[in-house]
């Protein structure tokens, strides 16, 4: 699937959520299937910077795809990077470097954040557009 049919569904899914307490539950029980994170990687080099709460992520490089596990110690912001992974892990490192993720505004997540998750989310998706180029940039 692509990232822009995976943003789709994720679109679709939102839409049938009448408000918005409905919504932050949905991102709740993202965050408990969340790929997690090898315990070796919970380190301070792994931390996602501009984040409010911890943010752990790992990537790697298999068959030319990226694939990202991560975790949190916040349950809202574990379901973000949930989302996000969902949409990038599995990808090359040009589709995630051109993502345009627009599913995040359609969503009204943007709207519905603290300026503090919001930055956040900036850094998640800064962070796993590096871990792209960092990528391209060893082939």
């Amino acid at each position: 699937m692509s990232i822009e049919e995976t943003e789709h569904e994720i679109i679709e899914e939102f839409e049938t959520f009448d408000d918005w307490m409905q919504k932050y539950e949905y991102i709740i029980d993202l965050g408990k299937s969340l790929p997690l994170i090898d315990g070796k990687y919970k380190t301070a080099d792994h931390l996602i910077k501009g984040c409010q709460s911890q943010v752990w992520l790992h990537s790697e490089k298999k068959e030319g795809k990226v694939f990202f596990t991560a975790d949190s110690d916040a349950i809202i912001t574990k379901g973000m990077v949930a989302l996000m992974i969902r949409v990038l892990s599995g990808h090359t490192p040009d589709e995630i470097m051109n993502a345009k993720l627009d599913f995040v505004e359609k969503i009204g997540l943007t709207q519905h954040l603290s300026p503090t998750r919001s930055n956040g989310l900036v850094s998640m998706i800064k962070q796993m557009k590096m871990d792209a180029i960092a990528y391209k940039a060893k082939n």
